[in-house]
């Protein structure tokens, strides 16, 4: 008997199922919340030099746009720099309309007493906390990749943990992770801190990804896999608009981070009622747990009989041929054959184009000119008709049909928006916001590949071969 005539047997899509598909996908809207939370956490808004009088203990001036004249350049559009001011007052453009003065330029210097920020938008950012702006504007950029490095880390170290200790062990490490980290960068008292609690943060984020949606899968057929990983796309996609009403609620990033991290403690706590993979147990020699958790799944599916008349070496037979009992597993067996070569070389060409293409576009919403809350919202909400069109063509043409035409119609937009004037914001939004469908289509599809080429069993290998 196959394992694929054992889950039938306990019930392969009833209540379990859908429980829990549901409780593990619920958790990929704050994944998704903490991915994207660098457009509002490190925000940048409107900023100048702080202009005092007098020693450090001065009172700073709320000075009128004709007295900033007298100490900031201005642009051609009357507004002062960003990031300079003059050495010295110049006393003789006040009450005038001139933005330099006559003959030579004034000599300017970088801000001495810090920098004003319009808190009209965002109460506090990381920016305004630690003045990310001007020299330092680079230490803003850096703190998403020190994130991204997290996520790299965390995917290279947790899947491996994952084969060997079970997925339910690291999902449940990576939502307490999760939870402390984001809780403590919330509370950070300085930028170092901050950076350090943001890449553990990344390393939960990338052992919740890589563990959901397998233990997800690895619970339901071949032919439900589609449905179930499209069940956690849409969750990522609700995540993002839910990310945009947060933030718009909450202004101050000390709340707005401790708000999507928090949540993740429940997680914590009911995913100590998800049951580990069958496959995975029984792979790994452990039938007797198998055993009992196959029996849980079938009385909660309502076959409590069926599932009595399962017995260890039932489960024992049913991996028998397994390719995977065979030899202990390594990294190296991803490019042991010809075949497998080509497919984790594609798979790695895929995943770094579309990860690339899609952070690009979605990390720095500032840079599109529209009202940071809007453009959150419309980037999430185009996922969905792109997702139920991902869908439809994953089931009725294929996966890499899919994939194929995904990445081209992204590529081809992202790049066709490189060479459109920035002043044409409505033609650049509205190319972006198609591009970023195009890259969520093909996100889902590469999940349902990574998951569907690796199989876990040999059963599962011969079974795609014929499909």
């Amino acid at each position: 008997m196959a394992f694929g005539d054992i889950l039938e047997m306990v019930g392969d899509l009833g209540k379990f199922q859908a429980i829990h598909i549901a409780l593990l996908s619920i958790p990929t809207s704050f994944i998704a919340c903490n991915s994207l939370l660098q457009n509002f956490v490190a925000a940048v808004p409107d900023h100048r030099c702080r202009v005092q009088l007098g020693g450090e203990d001065s009172r700073y001036l709320n000075v009128t746009e004709e007295f900033l004249r007298v100490f900031l350049p201005m642009d051609r559009e009357g507004k002062p720099d960003k990031c300079r001011m003059y050495t010295s007052p110049q006393w003789h453009l006040l009450g005038t309309n001139e933005t330099q003065g006559n003959g030579s330029q004034p000599d300017t210097q970088a801000c001495t007493d810090g920098w004003v920020y319009d808190h009209s938008q965002f109460t506090s950012t990381i920016v305004t906390e630690w003045d990310l702006v001007c020299d330092r504007k680079s230490l803003k950029r850096m703190v998403q990749s020190i994130y991204m490095a997290g996520l790299l880390i965390g995917a290279s170290v947790l899947g491996r943990l994952a084969d060997k200790y079970g997925r339910r062990t690291l999902l449940l490490w990576s939502h307490f992770v999760i939870a402390v980290s984001g809780t403590c960068g919330a509370f950070s008292s300085s930028f170092p801190l901050f950076c350090f609690w943001r890449f553990l943060t990344g390393v939960g984020v990338s052992g919740a990804i890589s563990n959901c949606l397998p233990l997800a899968i690895e619970w339901t057929p071949i032919r439900f896999r589609t449905l179930v990983s499209m069940c956690g796309s849409f969750c990522y996609t609700l995540g993002q608009l839910l990310l945009a009403g947060i933030a718009y609620g909450i202004k101050d990033w000390h709340w707005l981070q401790l708000s999507v991290s928090v949540p993740c403690v429940v997680f914590f706590v009911y995913s100590w009622w998800l049951s580990e993979s069958a496959r995975w147990l029984i792979v790994n020699g452990k039938e007797h747990i198998a055993l009992k958790q196959l029996k849980r799944v079938a009385k909660i599916n309502g076959r409590e009989a069926e599932g009595e008349r399962l017995t260890v070496e039932i489960l024992k037979t049913s991996v028998k041929n397994d390719q995977f009992t065979a030899k202990k597993q390594s990294v190296f067996d991803l490019v042991r054959t010809p075949i497998m070569r080509r497919i984790t070389c594609c798979m790695m060409v895929v995943w770094f184009s579309t990860s690339f293409a899609y952070y690009g576009v979605s990390i720095d919403l500032q840079g599109f000119g529209v009202d940071i809350y809007l453009i959150q919202l419309i980037f999430g909400a185009v996922d969905i008709p792109a997702k139920i069109v991902a869908f439809l063509t994953l089931r009725l043409i294929g996966r890499r049909f899919t994939q194929a035409t995904s990445l081209t119609l992204a590529g081809s937009t992202v790049l066709t928006n490189a060479i459109i004037p920035k002043d044409l914001q409505t033609v650049r939004t509205s190319l972006a916001a198609f591009g970023k469908g195009c890259l969520a289509a093909a996100f889902t599809c590469c999940y349902l590949y990574g998951t569907e080429l690796y199989p876990t069993s040999h059963e599962e290998k011969s079974q795609q071969i014929e499909e």
